[in-house]
């Protein structure tokens, strides 16, 4: 199975999610942070990466990221402050593994 990434994007100040999946989380969050491609992630200057899910499998990726964007916004707050408290950037973790 091919191993992908769910993934939670804001600004600087929190206010904003985008959740999106890659196959490659490293290059996605790299092209958001730079904002290689113009949309919504670009708009709102979501460059910072609060969470993520490793999952196994497009189908099971995709399904999981159709059902986080369908939860309310406290709900994805809950979920990404379980497992980073402070909201730190984590592109600095994924960069080393």
């Amino acid at each position: 199975m091919k191993e992908m990434y769910v993934y939670i994007m804001t600004n600087k100040n929190n206010t904003t999610l985008y959740i999106g999946v890659t196959s490659d989380l490293v290059r996605r969050v790299y092209e958001h942070k730079n904002g290689i491609f113009k949309g919504f992630t670009s708009e709102y200057n979501l460059n910072k990466l609060v969470y993520y899910e490793i999952i196994d499998g497009e189908t099971q990726a995709i399904e999981r990221e159709k059902q986080l964007k369908k939860f309310y916004k406290d709900y994805k707050k809950r979920l990404i402050t379980e497992k980073n408290p402070s909201w730190q950037d984590l592109y600095s973790e994924i960069c080393s593994e």
